[in-house]
C-alpha cells in the first residue's frame, strides 16, 4: 500500500472515533462517519472509516451545518440532529416520520407534490403547490439542493444523519432557506467490507427490504457503497366503487457511490441514485357538511342539495371508517434520478470543495375532483417534469485560527414543465348549474376538456463568504454575506381541447354556453420574465464561559426571489410576485453537564417577514373548479422558544425531550380570504364579503405547541445478547389547514406513540424486534379542506401499524 493511502487510513480511523449516542432531539444523535477535527473542512473522505474502529470514550456529535465538520454543541445555530441509529430504532424511512422527533418541523401533505414543509411556522402555507413558487425550507441531500419539495417524498436510503437547521440559512445554504434548511447526509463508502440488511413484515401487507454493501475496489485508493430499499404496503382506505383498498404505497430506491482517493490531498465522491414511487392515492374523505352561512342564509346549491338532485346517497360522514366511493381514476406516481460529484482538495491550510449535480423529477398524477361516485369533475391534475443543474465551489480554511473563513460561489438552473388537464362529466350540468336549461348546461360542460402548459425557468448565481473571528478563546464573532442574482421566466397557455358542438342553439344559448365554459376552463396565454438581486447575511456573537456551555445571539437576514404566476389568474393579479424579505433575531444556550451525560439546549427567536409569498386558492362560485395563484402578504411574524433535553441517566437508560412554542401571526393582512361560513350574503349584497382583515390571526398550518418525548432502555441478556426497548411520544396542538382559518378547517390536536422491543445477538450482528407506530390507533387528521358549497373533506393520518424486523450486519 502507498504511504499516502496508509496515512489516509489512519486519518479515517481517527475520524470514526465518535461513540454512538442516543440523544437525537438535543443534537446529540449518532454520527458514525465524520471528521473529529471541529474546524476541518467538509471532506467527503472523512466518513470512510473502518467498520471495526474502536469507539472513543466520550460521545461527540458532528454536523456540517456551517459547511465544515464541527461539534454540534459548538455551532451557534438552533438545530436538531437525528442519527442513523435513531432512525433505525424508530423505523423511519420518510421525512414526515422524522418530524415526530423535531417539534419545530411540520410536514403535511395532500399528495407528494402538494407537500408543505414548515420550520417555526414559516416556509410554505397550507395551499396546493404552485410551480412558480419555491418553498422557504431548503432541502439538501449530500450537499445538493433539491429544487422541488416532491423530490423529498421518496424513501430515505442508508442515511448517516438528518440535520434540521432552524431559522434563515441564506448565507451558506442560499436558495430559499428563509425558514430553515434540512441537511441530509448519507453514509459513505468504507475501505473494509461491510453489509447491513433488513427485512420487515407488518399489517396492511407491509413489506420492506433494505440493504447496503460497502467495501474496497482498490485497497486504499477506491471504495464503493451500494444501497437499495423496497417498500410495499396495502391501502389504508377502501373504495366501495372500485371494491379495492386504496391509498397504498410502493417505493423502490437505489443509490450507488464511488469514493476515490488518488492522492493524500485529493478525494472524489461520485453518487448516482434512482427512485420510483407508485400510490393509488390521494382522495379526500367526506368529513362533514353545512347548509347555511353564519347569518342563517342558506348556501345556494349546497352539497346536500346537489346530491339530492343527482339521486345520490353519500357514504356516512365518518372519515375514520376510511371508506370512499370515488369513481374517477386517481393516482400519485413519480420517479426521480440524479448524479453528483464532490471533489475535495487539501491545499494545506485551506481546502477546496466542488459539488456538481444534475437531477430529474417526474410527477404523474390523476385526481377525482368531486370525491364522490358521480361524474362531475372527472379529471383535474398537472403533470410535472422538473430538471435541474447546480454547481457549488468553495474554499475554506482548515484547522483552527484566529479567523476561520469560507468563501464560495453557486450556480443553479431549473425548469419545471407542467402539463395540466381539467375535464367535466355528464353529472356536471345538474350538479353545478341546476337553474339553467339542462340541454344548454350539458352541452356547455359535459366532456369539456381544458389543457394547459407552463414552464417556469430559474437561473441563479451567488457569491458568499463567512468568517469567524475568535476574539478570545471564549468569545467569537461570526459574520457572513451572500449576494444572489436570479432570473426567472416562463409562459402559460391554456386551450380548449374538447367541447360538444353548439349546433341548433340560439345565439343567447351559445352565449350562455361560452359563459359556462369560460368559468370552468378559462383560456389564457401569456409570458413573463423578471430578475432580482438580493443580499443575505448574518452576525452571530458566541461566548463559551466553559468548555461545555455556549451562549449566542444572532441576527440573520434572508430573502426569496420573485415568484411567477404561471397559471390561470384572475383579472388584476400580477403574474410576478414580489420578493420576500426575512429578518431573524435569536438568542440561545447550548450546555452539557455531568461529564456530558445531560444536554440542555434552549433558543428564543423572532422572525419578521415582509411580502410573505403565499398561494391563494380561489374557487369559482357554484363549481368545483379552483384557481391557484400566488400573492404577497404584507407582513408576517413568527416568534417563540424551543427547548431540547437529552439525559443519559444510566448506561442502560437514555431519555430525550423537546418542546416548541410557535406564535406565527399575520401582522398585516388587510385583504385576506373570508371563511366560507362567514361570507354572509344578503339580498343587497348577494356575493357576500369575500375579503376579511386577517391581521392578528394565526398562520394556517402551524400548531402553537408541539413536543416530543423518547426513551431507550438496553439490558444485557447473557454474554453476547442485549435486549432493548424504545418508545416515543409526539404531540401537535390544533392548527388550521385552510388559508382563511375557517372553523371547519381546524385540525384538533393529537399525540402519537411509537414503540419497539427487541433483541440483539452476537454483539449486534443480528437483531430481531417487534414494533408499532401509532400504538394506540389514534384517529387524527392531516388536513381539513372546506369547499364553498358546504362540504368538508379530510386527509387522514396513518392508522396503527405493527410488525417485525430482522436486521443482519456483517
Amino acid at each position: 500500500m502507498t504511504s499516502h493511502a496508509l496515512n489516509y487510513r489512519r486519518y479515517l480511523l481517527a475520524a470514526a472515533a465518535a461513540l454512538p449516542a442516543l440523544f437525537p432531539v438535543a443534537a446529540t444523535a449518532q454520527t458514525q462517519f465524520a471528521s473529529n477535527d471541529a474546524a476541518a473542512p467538509e471532506p467527503v473522505a472523512a466518513a470512510a472509516a473502518s467498520a471495526d474502529a474502536e469507539p472513543a470514550a466520550a460521545a461527540e456529535v458532528l454536523v456540517s451545518a456551517r459547511r465544515r465538520v464541527e461539534k454540534a454543541q459548538d455551532v451557534p445555530i438552533a438545530l436538531s440532529v437525528i442519527g442513523n441509529e435513531q432512525l433505525g430504532v424508530r423505523g423511519d424511512y420518510r421525512l414526515d416520520q422524522v418530524q415526530q422527533l423535531v417539534p419545530s418541523l411540520q410536514v403535511f401533505s395532500f399528495n407528494p407534490r402538494n407537500t408543505n414543509i414548515n420550520i417555526r411556522g414559516l416556509g410554505s402555507n397550507v395551499a396546493l403547490t404552485t410551480d412558480g413558487l419555491e418553498n422557504g425550507v431548503g432541502l439538501y441531500i449530500d450537499n445538493v439542493y433539491y429544487g422541488r419539495v416532491g423530490q423529498s417524498q421518496f424513501d430515505l436510503v442508508d442515511l448517516d444523519r438528518v440535520e434540521v437547521l432552524r431559522g434563515p440559512q441564506g448565507t451558506l445554504f442560499g436558495k430559499n432557506t428563509t425558514a430553515g434548511a434540512i441537511n441530509i447526509s448519507s453514509r459513505l463508502p468504507q475501505f473494509d467490507w461491510h453489509f447491513d440488511g433488513q427485512a420487515d413484515l407488518g399489517n396492511y401487507d407491509y413489506r420492506q427490504v433494505r440493504g447496503s454493501l460497502t467495501g474496497p475496489i482498490a485497497e486504499g485508493l477506491a471504495a464503493f457503497r451500494l444501497s437499495a430499499a423496497y417498500t410495499d404496503r396495502g391501502g389504508f382506505l377502501y373504495d366501495t366503487t372500485l371494491r379495492e383498498h386504496v391509498h397504498d404505497y410502493e417505493n423502490a430506491s437505489v443509490r450507488g457511490q464511488l469514493l476515490l482517493t488518488p492522492s493524500e490531498r485529493l478525494t472524489i465522491r461520485l453518487i448516482g441514485d434512482w427512485s420510483q414511487q407508485k400510490q393509488h392515492c390521494c382522495i379526500n374523505l367526506l368529513a362533514g357538511t353545512f347548509d347555511t352561512y353564519r347569518n342563517g342564509t342558506t348556501i345556494a346549491n349546497n352539497f346536500n342539495q346537489r346530491v339530492a338532485r343527482l339521486g345520490y346517497t353519500p357514504l356516512p360522514l365518518d372519515p375514520f371508517a376510511r371508506r370512499t366511493d370515488a369513481n374517477s381514476p386517481f393516482q400519485a406516481n413519480m420517479n426521480t434520478w440524479g448524479v453528483s460529484g464532490q471533489v475535495d482538495y487539501d491545499l494545506g491550510g485551506a481546502a477546496i470543495t466542488s459539488v456538481t449535480a444534475v437531477r430529474n423529477w417526474n410527477w404523474f398524477p390523476l385526481n377525482d375532483g368531486d370525491y364522490i361516485a358521480r361524474s362531475i369533475n372527472t379529471v383535474g391534475h398537472i403533470r410535472n417534469f422538473q430538471r435541474q443543474f447546480s454547481q457549488e465551489l468553495r474554499i475554506a480554511s482548515t484547522g483552527t485560527h484566529t479567523i476561520d473563513w469560507l468563501i464560495g460561489g453557486y450556480y443553479f438552473w431549473q425548469v419545471v414543465r407542467g402539463y395540466g388537464r381539467t375535464q367535466f362529466g355528464p353529472d356536471a350540468a345538474l350538479a353545478l348549474y341546476p337553474n339553467d336549461n339542462q340541454t344548454v348546461a350539458n352541452i356547455a360542460s359535459n366532456g369539456l376538456l381544458t389543457t394547459y402548459t407552463s414552464d417556469p425557468h430559474t437561473r441563479s448565481a451567488a457569491l458568499f463568504g463567512q468568517g469567524t473571528w475568535h476574539i478570545t478563546p471564549a468569545l467569537s464573532l461570526t459574520l457572513g454575506l451572500r449576494y444572489t442574482h436570479e432570473d426567472k421566466w416562463g409562459g402559460y397557455t391554456s386551450v380548449r381541447a374538447f367541447a360538444l358542438p353548439t349546433t341548433g342553439l340560439t345565439d343567447a344559448q351559445v352565449a350562455r354556453v361560452n359563459t359556462i365554459r369560460n368559468a370552468l376552463g378559462p383560456i389564457q396565454s401569456f409570458s413573463v420574465d423578471t430578475s432580482d438581486d438580493s443580499l443575505s447575511g448574518l452576525a452571530t456573537l458566541g461566548w463559551k464561559p466553559s468548555d461545555d456551555v455556549l451562549l449566542y445571539a444572532t441576527y440573520s437576514r434572508g430573502s426569496k426571489s420573485q415568484g411567477l404566476n404561471l397559471t390561470a389568474i384572475p383579472a388584476g393579479v400580477n403574474p410576478v410576485v414580489n420578493p420576500e424579505k426575512v429578518n431573524n433575531y435569536e438568542i440561545g444556550v447550548k450546555s452539557q453537564f455531568f461529564d456530558r451525560a445531560l444536554t440542555i439546549n434552549l433558543a428564543a427567536y423572532q422572525t419578521d417577514v415582509d411580502q410573505y409569498q403565499t398561494t391563494i386558492v380561489q374557487q369559482i362560485v357554484g363549481t368545483n373548479t379552483y384557481i391557484n395563484y400566488i400573492a404577497n402578504i404584507p407582513k408576517v411574524r413568527s416568534r417563540g422558544f424551543e427547548g431540547d433535553v437529552a439525559w443519559r441517566a444510566a448506561r442502560w437508560l437514555s431519555l430525550t425531550g423537546s418542546l416548541a412554542y410557535t406564535d406565527a401571526t399575520y401582522v398585516r393582512y388587510p385583504n385576506g380570504p373570508t371563511p366560507v361560513e362567514a361570507l354572509n350574503p344578503t339580498p343587497a349584497n348577494p356575493a357576500g364579503n369575500p375579503v376579511q382583515d386577517m391581521s392578528g390571526q394565526p398562520l394556517a398550518g402551524v400548531p402553537k405547541w408541539s413536543a416530543s418525548v423518547g426513551g431507550d432502555v438496553t439490558q444485557p441478556v447473557g454474554d453476547r445478547t442485549e435486549a432493548f426497548l424504545h418508545g416515543d411520544w409526539s404531540y401537535r396542538s390544533s392548527y388550521y389547514t385552510v388559508a382563511s382559518n375557517s372553523s371547519y378547517g381546524l385540525v384538533p390536536g393529537y399525540g402519537l406513540v411509537n414503540a419497539r422491543l427487541g433483541l440483539r445477538f452476537e454483539d449486534g450482528r443480528y437483531e430481531l424486534s417487534v414494533w408499532a407506530r401509532n400504538l394506540f390507533d389514534k384517529n387524527y387528521y392531516q388536513t381539513l379542506s372546506v369547499l364553498n358549497y358546504g362540504l368538508v373533506t379530510a386527509t387522514l393520518g396513518d392508522p396503527q401499524t405493527f410488525g417485525g424486523t430482522l436486521k443482519v450486519r456483517f
